[in-house]
């Protein structure tokens, strides 16, 4: 019984040391805060010159991601804008078939399109695309070599087409194969002037009429990579498969409710194809998924590289704090050789002047972060565009900033803790 409450005594006066410990660190801690105040006070020019590498360094973290992610999501959005959910579906050849080795065409058509909008929940828009290359007349008998291209209306969808006067194409066009059309701006300008002159323009293909009832756009310029050239005439498929006298088409687009149903509809789509066609013939698919991800890693590593530019920027501001705390510590011998005689220990002279170096540099970060986000803020202030910023920047300025702080700060902190008592007093 004796033995027990002597352990809960010992216990008792255990927690009881620890507590003076403990409110003794932080006592010492808030001591040495109010010291590093106060000191800062006392020199408030070499305060703000110290820290200005800081706040340089963390508005540059701030900026060069601000700026990694507005350009990464420009450059997404004019990708997003072709159509990161179309998939182009071609035909990319046959083989040779029978004991005579012969060669065949087995190109796509119009029910291929149907079987796969059919089949593939997924498809919203469809489109099959009809080439023809035809000598267009117009009135006072002037002729122009032209692509002309038979689509369906829902080709304005699938393609993202941007109609700037008139109209495009309907259901009613095409099912009652009324002979109209549609043509690119500088088609409109070169041959009447101006895109809206061109509208209700007539011209001839092969000697039937059609009137042009709109002039239209892509949404993004894809510097000729795609079927629409300067000079693209769009007619109704169903208008343009009469010139052709086949079902041929050249390609067939597909529009999916949701990017993320891309590549398993691009796989239905080929097998759906290819069960409907001749065995050795070749169909393959072209999507932007796999374009939008190697855009966002290209623009991820520009960050990253610009980051690691405005960490260099940092590291010499840290540079700058090291110096400055070194002839800190060499102006200030007297008083360190003062503190030693009083009873301070090693540890807290070390730890003084390291809270000195951390607090400059933490206080040029939180200023540095601060400019950073001024300008980002005030571009959506000031208008509707939303520039993005990055939570991570702003801990990863604060964090780098303490972090320099810690590593430059520790060697005048060692400096200041390693001198001789006797000697400092001595320091004239």
């Amino acid at each position: 019984m004796i033995d027990v409450e002597q352990s809960r005594e010992q216990a008792r006066q255990e927690s009881f040391r620890q507590t003076l410990l403990n409110a003794h660190r932080t006592i010492a801690f808030s001591e040495t805060v109010r010291l590093a105040i106060d000191s800062f006070r006392s020199s408030k020019a070499r305060f703000m010159l110290t820290a200005l590498g800081m706040v340089i360094g963390s508005a540059s973290v701030i900026l060069v991601v601000t700026i990694g992610l507005t350009g990464r999501d420009y450059a997404l959005g004019l990708i997003e804008k072709i159509g990161t959910n179309m998939i182009s579906l071609e035909y990319s050849g046959g083989g040779a078939t029978g004991t005579e080795n012969t060669i065949y065409n087995d190109y796509l058509t119009r029910d291929d399109e149907r079987a796969v909008v059919a089949q593939v929940p997924s498809v919203q828009y469809s489109s099959p695309v009809l080439e023809m290359h035809d000598r267009i007349s117009f009135g006072g008998g002037v002729v122009k070599d032209t692509l002309v291209l038979g689509v369906v209306p829902q080709y304005q969808q699938v393609r993202n087409l941007i109609v700037t006067d008139g109209r495009f194409m309907d259901d009613e066009d095409e099912n009652a194969h009324i002979k109209c059309a549609i043509v690119t701006i500088p088609f409109a300008q070169q041959m009447f002037g101006s895109a809206d002159a061109a509208v209700g323009q007539t011209f001839q293909i092969s000697g039937i009429p059609f009137t042009i009832i709109g002039t239209f756009k892509e949404s993004v310029d894809d510097f000729g990579q795609s079927e629409i050239t300067d000079n693209t005439i769009l007619i109704p498929y169903s208008v343009g498969r009469y010139f052709t006298g086949t079902d041929n088409v050249k390609l067939i687009y597909f529009s999916l409710r949701s990017m993320d149903d891309v590549p398993d509809a691009a796989k239905s789509i080929v097998k759906i194809v290819k069960s409907r066609h001749k065995p050795n013939s070749v169909y393959h698919t072209t999507d932007l998924k796999e374009l939008l991800t190697t855009a966002a890693l290209i623009a991820n590593g520009l960050t990253a590289v610009l980051i690691a530019v405005a960490m260099v920027t940092l590291a010499v501001g840290g540079v700058g704090i090291m110096n400055i705390m070194l002839a800190n510590v060499r102006a200030r011998i007297r008083e360190i050789g003062i503190r030693k005689a009083l009873g301070a220990t090693s540890r807290e002279i070390r730890l003084q002047f390291l809270t000195e170096a951390v607090m400059i540099s933490l206080a040029g970060g939180v200023v540095g972060t601060a400019l950073g986000l001024a300008l980002p803020l005030s571009v959506h202030l000031l208008s509707s565009y939303a520039i993005p910023i990055s939570p991570w920047s702003i801990v990863a300025a604060l964090g780098v900033s303490l972090v320099v702080g810690v590593i430059f700060g520790t060697v005048p902190a060692t400096r200041a803790a390693q001198m001789d008592p006797v000697e400092a007093l001595k320091y004239e």
